[in-house]
């Protein structure tokens, strides 16, 4: 004899994750953000759901840090746990968007090239895509790097206002590069890593000398770094925007010193110019 039918626990928890997520949706409208949370009852008007159910599902949800309860107001705001998830989230789609773009660059010139956002104070290469060359530059996937000393983090620092600049370089502006000094085998890299630039090479030694990294980087749309962190590499950045026109990310090609002789500026040239159908594909500028 056949069973009566009854409802799944798969159908019980999609009903479950529907009210989750319109009590999400409800803490991200304009109203909620700029008053900083939203009370039970201002939850449950806006959807259409009785108290207790919704006081249920936002003390379940803050006690999975998705979202936050302030103890004076009782109201509630988006997460901290929440913002974590949406951001590797946001890092993956990147990723997986920016490979087919990196690929061509390395092809066309030659050299290796590599997607970059900051992290602090420092700059973390999620994804680089290899030279052809027997003789290269290594992928960086994973590592992560003094922003001040890299090209790529000067990209990266290059949209923000001069207030906030000048507090990031007093917290980070003498950071050493997180790789050791005169490693070679970083990601397989033949080109020993410096722990600090040589005289010639150093392009940041003070936060004026970080403005005026900057104010060239908005001028040409590019940054470059002469032997500043590997011995015998140079390198070529530029940004990577959203649709907010904010700078999320920086391509990168590095290369052999030998390989670019002369023509250092011609390769910022070129990457500003490759990053731009990357931007434009996010929905940038």
């Amino acid at each position: 004899m056949t069973s009566q039918h009854k409802p799944t626990a798969s159908r019980r928890n999609t009903s479950g994750l529907a009210r989750d997520i319109e009590v999400l949706e409800a803490l991200g409208l304009p109203e909620a953000v700029q008053a900083g949370g939203l009370g039970v009852v201002r939850i449950a008007e806006i959807t259409g759901r009785e108290k207790t159910v919704i006081s249920r599902t936002l003390a379940t949800l803050a006690d999975a840090g998705v979202l936050a309860r302030n103890a004076e107001t009782l109201s509630y705001r988006l997460g901290p746990r929440l913002f974590a998830l949406a951001a590797r989230t946001a890092e993956s789609t990147l990723v997986a968007e920016a490979r087919p773009y990196l690929r061509r660059i390395a092809r066309h010139t030659g050299e290796t090239s590599h997607l970059s956002v900051l992290r602090g104070g420092n700059v973390l290469t999620l994804v680089s895509e290899l030279s052809p060359h027997q003789f290269r530059t290594a992928g960086w996937e994973g590592v992560t790097t003094a922003a001040w000393r890299t090209p790529s983090g000067r990209v990266l620092l290059s949209d923000w206002d001069d207030e906030d600049l000048a507090a990031w370089y007093a917290q980070h502006g003498q950071d050493r590069p997180t790789v050791g000094p005169g490693r070679s085998d970083v990601s397989g890299s033949r080109f020993a890593v410096l722990d600090t630039p040589s005289e010639g090479s150093a392009q940041v030694r003070s936060l004026d000398d970080l403005r005026a990294q900057i104010a060239r980087i908005r001028e040409t749309g590019y940054a470059i770094s002469d032997e500043e962190l590997e011995v015998g590499v140079v390198a070529a950045s530029a940004p990577v925007t959203d649709f907010t026109g904010r700078i999320i990310a920086a391509v990168n090609v590095s290369a052999p010193k030998a390989r670019i002789p002369g023509r250092l500026d011609a390769l910022g040239q070129f990457v500003a110019k490759a990053a731009r159908p990357l931007s434009a594909h996010l929905g940038g500028a």
